[in-house]
């Protein structure tokens, strides 16, 4: 695989594609996640997704890495897929991390793909790589951490150290 600027262009133009999917898969991912956690949760908009894949396109270094997970997990198959089930969970998590950004959300994102790989339809078309539900996993998780929504995101850090006064 060779990645270029045009590759990563049309790796950026398949992720926004993919809006349906993920947008429905990340809604599904808050919900449940509030549910266990006693707390609201507010959806994402198909526009604040596509607001959301440009900015992580936008930055260069960013892009070209997510663009190479993506590419890797749409064509990743394993012949009787168990076998070969932790390189794309590896590929999954890592692409979520890269998407959510650095600490603490990258780790948080990385918990949400697995919570949110279990909850990918099982319904995937027989010709459809074995990776591509870690795709769209990852998709969810790695973007519901990035965009707003959770009451404790909105909300100043009480732990945040008032350096101008």
């Amino acid at each position: 695989m060779r990645l270029t600027p045009d590759r990563v262009a049309a790796e950026y133009e398949w992720v926004r594609e993919r809006e349906p999917t993920v947008v429905a898969l990340i809604n599904e991912t808050r919900e449940a996640l509030g549910d266990r956690f006693d707390t609201d949760v507010a959806s994402v908009s198909p526009a604040a997704y596509g607001e959301a894949v440009d900015a992580v396109f936008a930055d260069g270094e960013v892009a070209v890495n997510v663009a190479g997970y993506v590419a890797i997990l749409r064509d990743l198959d394993v012949a009787n897929d168990y076998p070969g089930f932790v390189v794309d969970e590896v590929l999954g998590r890592a692409l979520a991390e890269t998407i959510a950004g650095g600490q603490p959300l990258s780790l948080l994102a990385a918990a949400t793909f697995h919570f949110a790989d279990i909850h990918t339809d099982d319904g995937a078309a027989e010709a459809d790589p074995a990776g591509l539900d870690d795709l769209d996993a990852a998709l969810a998780a790695g973007f519901q951490t990035r965009l707003p929504g959770w009451t404790w995101r909105e909300e100043p850090s009480p732990f945040g150290v008032d350096v101008d006064g």
